[in-house]
C-alpha cells in the first residue's frame, strides 16, 4: 500500500498541496506570522518523507507539475500593477531608485558575506539570484556557475523570511507609505514577499508585483558583473 501510495504520479503533487492546506488553517487560527503556510507546509512536507522513507526523486515525480505553474502565476502579478499604473507613473522615479537600491543592496550584502566566510566562488555565485523569483533565479545561477538546488532553497529561505519579518520591520522603522512596503517586499522577498504585500493592501501588491519583474531583470544584468568580483 505504501508502494502504491509514494509511486503514484500525484504523490507529490496532493503531499505539498496537504501541506500548504494545513500550513493555511494552523496561521489561520492562531495568526503568529512564524507559521508561514510555505514554511510550516514544507516542514510537513520534509517529515512525511522522513517518515515514508522516501527518496525526493519519487516526491519530484509529482511535485514538478505544480511548478509548471510558477511561471504563470509570476505573469499573473501584472494585473494589480495594471490596476495601479497612474500610482506607477506618479512615483516612477522613487520606483526605480527604491528597486535600483534594493538589488545592489542584496549583491552587495552577498559579496560582503561571501568574503567574510571565505566561500568558495562556485558558493558565492550560488547565492547571488537569493532575492529573485525562483523562475528566473535558478537561470541565473546555472549560467553563473552555481548550483542550483541550493539557489533554490535561498530563495525559499529568503521569501519565508522576509514573509515573516516584513510587518514588524515597517513597524519598527515607521515605514507607512504602501508604496515604500510593496517595493521593499517584492526587491528583497520576491513572489513569497508578494504575497505579504497583497495582504497588506492593493497598492503594496501591485508595487511588489512590478519590483519582482524588474529586480529581476536588474540582477540578470548585473549578477555577472558581481560574479567576476570572486
Amino acid at each position: 500500500m505504501r508502494d502504491f501510495f509514494v509511486h503514484s504520479v500525484f504523490f507529490g503533487a496532493v503531499l505539498s498541496l496537504a501541506a500548504y492546506e494545513l500550513g493555511l488553517l494552523l496561521k489561520k487560527k492562531w495568526r503568529l506570522a512564524v507559521l508561514n503556510p510555505l514554511l510550516t507546509g514544507t516542514l510537513c512536507v520534509m517529515a512525511v518523507l522522513t517518515l515514508l522513507q522516501t527518496d525526493y526523486a519519487d516526491y519530484n515525480a509529482g511535485a514538478k507539475y505544480i511548478s509548471y505553474l510558477l511561471t504563470p502565476a509570476t505573469v499573473c502579478l501584472a494585473v494589480p500593477l495594471y490596476q495601479q499604473l497612474s500610482l506607477l507613473k506618479k512615483n516612477l522615479k522613487a520606483v526605480i531608485g527604491g528597486i535600483t537600491a534594493g538589488v545592489l543592496t542584496s549583491l552587495i550584502g552577498v559579496f560582503l558575506l561571501a568574503k567574510l566566510f571565505s566561500l568558495t566562488h562556485e558558493q558565492y555565485v550560488t547565492l547571488l539570484p537569493k532575492s529573485i523569483t525562483t523562475a528566473i533565479g535558478i537561470g541565473v545561477s546555472e549560467e553563473l556557475g552555481g548550483i542550483a538546488t541550493i539557489t533554490v532553497a535561498s530563495i525559499i529561505i529568503t521569501g519565508i523570511l522576509g514573509n515573516v519579518i516584513a510587518e514588524d520591520l515597517c513597524k519598527i522603522f515607521r515605514i507607512e507609505e504602501p508604496v515604500a512596503k510593496g517595493l521593499a517586499l517584492g526587491t528583497a522577498s520576491h513572489a513569497i514577499g508578494t504575497a505579504k504585500a497583497m495582504e497588506l493592501g492593493e497598492i503594496e501588491g501591485a508595487m511588489s508585483s512590478l519590483a519582482i519583474a524588474v529586480a529581476g531583470l536588474l540582477t540578470v544584468a548585473v549578477a555577472p558583473v558581481f560574479a567576476k568580483l570572486m
